[in-house]
């Protein structure tokens, strides 16, 4: 009996050990495909909930503390301090340029194939005075109630290209647009993007396209996805001012989207400390915690005021809005 006693006893410590390591290891692993760009396969669609997996990598610390187990209660701390440290400073707002020039509202809002509540929408471009809409998933139907209900009166310019079903895009302004056309992208969706050079009093010119890459939706779409966010339009940062506004597919802790942004562009929302908002999800019943997916980029000489996240009935989006303020031109 006394020597089944420690015998005992060293079992249920490499139990504990064991048990501890299981839970530290997908947190291990989490951080090691995020840090690594490493977004492949059905792993595109996970990283998307990185800030969640951030909050759930205390759970394994907590565990080894409670059970004493040194080493593991180490690498799960440093487990959390690395998930925390690229999700966090989106919760945090940023230094801005010195841009003095007019202030110009950008909403974007993707309509679920027109069935987005065109009435509301509307009624945010009314209520918030935008400047600027960007539209995804737009059909011909949508485009005539935007018109019946009166946004040619508040943006009457316009570079549209709707379709029916969910390729069609379009975007509105309240300032000319010259040098407008489509993009169309090559993905398996194919979806178009519209885009412009709106012409603002007081500011420099400024290129903004209504984005929409193809959704990692299937293992078999990723290589699409990653083919149309690495054709989307780069920054020019000695050049003309460009904001690229829509639903990207893509978070800011996949890769694609981050090499788009070091072109020179800023996430609007990480810029003034939203950018843990949650654009996408839960919709149609479906246990899916929200994440971000709809974004604004715009030049990094371009200001960020505020954003803000509005519902937009009918559609599984929330819009986006975003008060930026452009250089003097």
């Amino acid at each position: 009996m006394e020597t089944a006693q420690p015998a005992t006893g060293r079992r249920t410590a490499r139990l504990r050990t064991a048990l501890c390591w299981a839970a530290v290891a997908p947190g291990i692993a989490w951080a090691a495909v995020r840090l690594g760009g490493l977004d492949r396969g059905p792993l595109v669609q996970l990283l998307a909930f990185t800030p969640y997996a951030a909050a759930g990598s205390l759970l394994p610390l907590v565990l080894a503390l409670a059970l004493r187990r040194r080493w593991p209660a180490v690498v799960a701390a440093l487990v959390t301090a690395t998930l925390v440290a690229v999700v966090a400073p989106r919760a945090l707002p940023s230094g801005q340029p010195p841009a003095g020039g007019p202030t110009v509202r950008l909403l974007t809002a993707n309509l679920l194939a027109g069935a987005g509540d065109t009435r509301a929408l509307v009624d945010l471009v009314r209520r918030h005075r935008v400047d600027v809409l960007a539209v995804q998933e737009f059909t011909p139907d949508a485009a005539a109630e935007l018109d019946r209900l009166g946004l040619p009166g508040l943006l009457p310019y316009r570079q549209l290209h709707p379709q029916t079903g969910t390729v069609g895009s379009g975007l509105y302004a309240r300032f000319p647009i010259s040098d407008g056309g489509v993009r169309h992208n090559r993905g398996g969706w194919g979806f178009d993007q519209a885009y412009g050079t709106v012409a603002v009093p007081g500011a420099p010119a400024v290129r903004v396209e209504s984005a929409h890459p193809s959704a990692p939706y299937a293992v078999d779409q990723v290589g699409h996805w990653r083919a149309d966010l690495a054709a989307q339009p780069p920054a020019t940062p000695d050049g003309p001012l460009r904001i690229l506004a829509g639903d990207f597919n893509a978070t800011l802790d996949h890769a694609p989207l981050r090499a788009l942004l070091d072109t020179g562009y800023v996430d609007a929302a990480d810029q003034v400390g939203a950018g843990l908002v949650g654009t996408w999800g839960p919709y149609d019943g479906d246990p899916i915690p929200p994440v971000t997916i709809d974004h604004v980029l715009v030049d990094r000489r371009i200001a960020v005021r505020a954003v803000t996240v509005h519902p937009v009935r009918g559609s599984d989006h929330r819009a986006v809005l975003a008060e930026l303020r452009l250089p003097v031109g």
